[in-house]
């Protein structure tokens, strides 16, 4: 359901990280109010969802129960997809928007539906006719959070206007007992079959003895999946290897020098379709050495998802020119130089199976997509120390931005 352009600037007051695991969830209410006669609203009858072929459709059957000890008299439940997912259709007591990716939160759509019945103490509901997901091209894993309120959640002020749903009105209904949960907000995977080639590209580079030339080499995700990483584990690893007879004197972000090589993470968790991340570095030609040549290759972790090996690794080829000194092929020389700036920028997906994958260049040159957290989880590449913090308040955000609103709503 593609959303109209919007150009309201993103807040970084509060976020939320769609970066599970497994199931989470989050509590409700903190112990100082449990005494307090109110209603508890927690939301479940849902489990982790694997196995979901691209293009195919699938229900989410919601429960919502009270837990407290007073009547709600309306009951709001909140879906949120990452941009793997859409949803099929939106109830006409639904509203939809697309929310472009900002600080630790990715990219995803959410159908906020509104019910205005009243929900008693004790009584499992949900709805008569299932929300439906489709699980788009792209997708892989992908992850759904589901959030009830007794008001109105609001629109997210990162997002796309809203836009009412079109398809019949849907109610409440009573549920059996023994599904209805136990939290406010439940984060869970989705996970497809589906696979993303990686690729890397080399350079060629050409220049005299005492020369520093500039050497970019590229990572590129061919698709057709995109490729979200859990909070706090790598995306993807590259490894470069300048010619012999070179010294580095500048480095772009998340590389660092291992022996003659360096390590090179990514700018973000999430690989777009069609995204790529761009390493600029500066060689010094020290001395001609006959058939120098360095690489740029995949690390060796295993890639179930990606079968073709073919395209993992890429020459760096040096040509020097003139006269200079000759030296027999061997290992990079010098000291790394500075590093350069990291990449930012973000893509804006389309939903409805449009790909995403636009990318913006950061200050050293390293392209970027998707504009989620910067790599983390490995002690051999840099780190925003952002993701680690991230995964500890897992939807808290949402929570907080939902009670706020509560808070506002109420004065």
């Amino acid at each position: 359901m593609p959303m109209p352009p919007h150009n309201r600037r993103a807040s970084r007051a509060a976020a939320a990280v769609l970066g599970a695991a497994g199931l989470i969830v989050l509590g409700a209410a903190p112990a100082a109010f449990a005494d307090e006669a109110a209603p508890e609203l927690v939301v479940g009858g849902i489990e982790p969802i694997d196995g979901v072929q691209p293009g195919s459709t699938f229900e989410l059957p919601v429960t919502v129960a009270n837990k407290g000890t007073e009547t709600s008299e309306k009951v709001w439940i909140t879906y949120a997809v990452t941009r793997g997912l859409d949803f099929a259709e939106v109830p006409s007591n639904c509203r939809a928007q697309q929310v472009r990716s900002y600080d630790e939160m990715p990219e995803r759509w959410t159908v906020a539906c509104g019910f205005d019945q009243a929900v008693e103490p004790g009584v499992v509901y949900t709805p008569e006719r299932p929300l439906r997901v489709k699980a788009l091209d792209r997708a892989f894993h992908d992850e759904l959070l589901l959030r009830v309120d007794e008001n109105d959640p609001g629109p997210d002020e990162n997002g796309f206007p809203p836009v009412a749903g079109t398809a019949p009105a849907v109610k409440l209904v009573e549920a059996a007992a023994g599904g209805e949960g136990s939290a406010r907000v439940v984060i869970l995977p989705v996970t497809s079959v589906n696979t993303a080639d990686y690729q890397v590209t080399g350079a060629a580079l050409r220049g005299r003895v005492g020369e520093t030339v500039p050497m970019k080499v590229e990572f590129t995700n061919a698709g057709p999946a995109w490729f979200m990483a859990k909070v706090g584990e790598p995306t993807a690893r590259v490894v470069i290897t300048p010619p012999a007879g070179t010294s580095v004197v500048k480095t772009p972000g998340f590389c660092k020098a291992k022996g003659d090589a360096y390590q090179c993470g990514m700018s973000q968790r999430a690989l777009n379709e069609g995204g790529r991340e761009t390493y600029n570095f500066q060689l010094k030609i020290d001395k001609r050495v006959s058939q120098a040549k360095g690489s740029v290759a995949l690390s060796t972790e295993a890639r179930p998802f990606d079968p073709d090996r073919s395209n993992d690794k890429a020459d760096i080829t040096l040509d020097v020119m003139g006269g200079g000194s000759t030296g027999t092929p061997g290992g990079s020389g010098g000291s790394t130089g500075g590093s350069g700036g990291s990449s930012g920028g973000a893509t804006g997906g389309a939903s409805g199976g449009a790909a995403g994958g636009a990318s913006s260049t950061g200050g050293d040159g390293t392209t970027a997509n998707g504009g989620h957290l910067a790599e983390t989880g490995s002690s051999a590449l840099p780190t925003t120390g952002v993701a680690a913090a991230a995964a500890a308040v897992t939807g808290a955000g949402m929570l907080v931005i939902a009670r706020r609103r509560r808070a506002r709503s109420l004065s």
